[in-house]
């Protein structure tokens, strides 16, 4: 069986900030978040990281983290480019979007030939989720369905107080595996818990902050880059027509799809750590304290990596 392989999606790191440049540390040992990932990850036992990048962004991508990396781990590179599309298909006069998180995954499909681990680069998931995503995929492989696994994470721990965030919600049957994710593009911390809105803020429905979110971590076998790849001219047949600029393609929803049609099954690891993340600059704050608290705790050495 061969060894698991973290994929970060990391294409679209820095578009928030404009540019790479400004992706801050959160220490003052100049860690990033993803820096407390892949420290994590080699601890729950990876040893070969693909980032995904965008073309223009390699050179600084390499000084803010993956030179770093390369020290530690077997680090490859894929680039998420607007015009990997197949065949017949071109990019709609005026796009720049990329093709969401699918067409991410899909850019792997050379560099990844075993089971994989997917994270977003931004995102801090904590060392329990990634030992658990870890033990599972090596344990796990398809027989007469795909077994794929995801964290889930509860609402609550996943709220910033700055403004709104995109989540998707999980239904889960009894024995803990996914049945659906439901988008939710607006959700905001409320008084008494959570709630979401579909129409700009008019009306709102509230939501149980105990709620089980998915935060695009993914364990997946190699079958996932097949059919996200065939999947993907009927894709872009439905939505350049409709949406040109802006539509995406989800790998929630392909996941979705698979479930739906029952070759897949997807059991969902649910963890107790706290999601930190910088949807918003005002969020860094709190990232830099939970950081020092966590170092202080133990849980992370003042250096990372060994002092460069």
């Amino acid at each position: 069986m061969k060894k698991p392989v973290l994929v970060i999606m990391a294409a679209g790191m820095g578009s928030r900030y404009g540019g790479l440049k400004q992706i801050d540390p959160v220490d003052e040992q100049g860690h990033i978040i993803m820096d407390f990932s892949l420290y994590d990850a080699k601890r729950a036992g990876f040893e070969k990281v693909v980032f995904i990048i965008k073309h223009e962004n390699e050179e600084d991508f390499k000084k803010s983290i993956g030179n770093r990396m390369a020290q530690q781990m077997e680090v490859a590179y894929v680039f998420q480019e607007l015009t990997n599309l197949p065949e017949g298909f071109q990019v709609p006069e005026g796009r720049v979007k990329p093709f969401g998180t699918g067409h991410a995954i899909l850019s792997c499909i050379e560099e990844v030939d075993g089971p994989f681990a997917v994270i977003n680069a931004d995102d801090y998931y904590g060392p329990h989720a990634l030992k658990m995503i870890y033990d599972y995929l090596t344990t796990h492989q398809d027989d007469e369905k795909y077994r794929y696994t995801m964290v889930g994470y509860i609402l609550k721990n996943t709220l910033t107080e700055n403004g709104h965030v995109s989540r998707g919600i999980c239904e889960m049957d009894a024995q803990g595996y996914l049945k659906n994710i439901t988008e939710r593009t607006h959700i905001e911390k409320t008084e008494d818990g959570a709630a979401y809105t579909e129409d700009d803020g008019e009306t709102w429905t509230k939501i149980s902050p105990e709620s089980i979110v998915s935060m695009n971590m993914f364990g997946f076998t190699e079958s996932i880059l097949k059919e996200l790849k065939e999947r993907f001219p009927k894709f872009l047949e439905e939505n350049l027509a409709s949406n040109p600029l802006k539509c995406e393609y989800f790998l929630p929803t392909v996941v979705g799809e698979l479930l739906s049609e029952d070759k897949a099954t997807v059991e969902v690891l649910k963890s107790q750590d706290k999601w930190y993340g910088v949807t918003y600059k005002e969020d860094k704050a709190s990232v830099v304290e939970a950081i020092r608290r966590m170092k202080e705790d133990g849980l992370y050495p003042t250096y990372l990596w060994m002092k460069e």
